[in-house]
């Protein structure tokens, strides 16, 4: 397997006291060198005529890594490892996000309105015309994001406390790139039941929910009995934020290659949330050739105990992975690390285009496949062509949320995919450069327009 590049996951601050002499410094910054370690900012402390307290950041590719180039650091003559400290823990503590008031309480006045009394005549406007807790509380830009700890990124089943840093940063993601407050909803529960009630309680509050790293098979029925029973927007990032950022890439891909979306044969290694919802995205866009494969090989119909996700998908066809993708146009992965090989690769039809987005360790190291694929992409933002949901959430809440949406629907995240995609213009689309930015301002507005307008035609929106 390719070494994995250095990168801010696993970045370290070194504080360092060094001699005050020339060519100490050099000495450091050529240790990290020797071991791999990618050099970041290097800043002074302090100083006088003796020595030099300085830290130094440097990112290094796993916790091991990091600690080699700390030992390494050590070694130098003439230093002394004053602290270290891991750069991810440190953004962490404390937690991520906080809570502010959006309007100053400085004189009594302000507080009477805010507060008792002033406050009872809006909740009693409130009780006389319920539409109006859009208007009069945070509900029409307030979001809950939903999880019970099951399927905590590529992780697994880590429970509510552990998932609660990746809401965290789901909630700052909304707030940064749509300006949508959002809060983490940890649940201490795994039951169907418990979980959809619960979060039927907690609908007055919220304009829109975004469930989060709920494991399948159990995260399709909570969001279809959500869905039927609560008239606010249910959203599963897993499932349909990385369905409309995969099928936004894919339609961009597909004009690189001069191949047709209804034509093409797509392999989707994975069966679990996010590879049945791009699967049903792709089919609602025209696509009639898909392929799933899940651990055990091709999901075939001659196969016993399928899932009801997986039979909408069985072919009559069966096999492994690799008999799969002979012939086929496209390969999206969102399954494993290492499950595909070059030869497999080499297998599929002419100019094949390989979304390998399982993360960190995609299914195939993208450096192996460049002289044979048209146009390769990962979930990691080390490579070109990121397929990060990022690009579609937090647009899509902003689109509901200011249509007062009563749900997400099928052709919403069409839209959304088409409006990303159109966000590369002919000029730039080439095969490093299939996808917008996660950083391009223009993303979110422009998901939220065309969600937003995607209501209306589908008759959900209520304003």
């Amino acid at each position: 397997m390719v070494a994995l590049t250095p990168n801010p996951s696993y970045s370290v601050t070194i504080q360092l006291r060094i001699s005050n002499r020339a060519g100490t410094l050099a000495n450091v910054t050529q240790a990290i060198a020797n071991v791999g370690g990618s050099l970041g900012n290097i800043d002074l402390v302090e100083r006088d005529l003796k020595f030099l307290i300085r830290n130094i950041t440097v990112d290094a590719s796993s916790e091991k890594h990091a600690g080699e180039i700390v030992d390494a650091v050590k070694a130098v003559p003439d230093i002394e490892v004053l602290k270290v400290s891991d750069r991810t823990f440190d953004i962490h503590r404390g937690g991520k996000i906080t809570v502010e008031s959006r309007i100053p309480l400085t004189v009594q006045s302000d507080l009477a309105m805010a507060y008792t009394p002033g406050v009872g005549r809006v909740c009693k406007a409130i009780a006389e015309a319920p539409e109006q807790v859009y208007d009069l509380t945070v509900k029409s830009n307030m979001v809950a994001i939903v999880t019970d700890g099951s399927a905590v990124l590529g992780l697994g089943n880590l429970g509510p406390e552990a998932a609660m840093p990746v809401m965290e940063g789901k909630a700052m993601l909304f707030k940064e790139f749509a300006d949508v407050n959002a809060f983490p909803i940890c649940l201490a529960t795994q039951d169907v039941e418990e979980i959809v009630r619960t979060v039927k309680y907690l609908a007055p509050v919220f304009g829109g929910v975004n469930l989060e790293d709920i494991a399948a098979p159990r995260c399709f029925e909570i969001e279809q009995r959500l869905k039927a029973e609560t008239d606010i927007p249910i959203f599963h990032d897993d499932q349909h934020g990385t369905a409309i950022v995969s099928l936004a890439a894919l339609f961009n891909a597909l004009k690189l290659v001069k191949k047709d979306l209804q034509t093409v044969k797509i392999v989707i290694n994975g069966a679990g949330a996010a590879g049945v919802a791009i699967a049903k995205l792709l089919r609602q866009a025209g696509t009639t050739d898909i392929w799933m494969c899940d651990s055990k090989g091709i999901i075939s119909t001659q196969r016993d105990n399928l899932t009801a996700e997986k039979q909408e998908f069985a072919v009559a066809a069966s096999g492994t992975l690799a008999d799969a993708m002979k012939n086929a146009d496209i390969f999206l992965g969102v399954s494993a690390p290492g499950v595909v090989t070059p030869e497999m690769v080499a297998s599929m039809a002419k100019d094949p285009i390989v979304f390998a987005m399982a993360n960190p360790i995609p299914e195939i190291q993208p450096e192996l496949i460049m002289d044979k694929v048209a146009v390769v992409a990962t979930g990691r933002s080390d490579y070109p062509n990121q397929i990060n949901n990022v690009l579609a959430f937090p647009g899509v809440f902003r689109g509901a949320l200011d249509c007062r949406a009563s749900s997400i629907t099928t052709n919403m995240c069409l839209q959304a995919a088409q409006a990303i995609a159109s966000l590369v213009s002919p000029a730039q689309l080439d095969r490093e450069h299939i996808i917008p930015s996660v950083f391009d301002q223009r993303v979110a507005p422009a998901v939220a327009a065309a969600v937003g307008q995607a209501a209306r035609q589908d008759g959900v929106a209520r304003r």
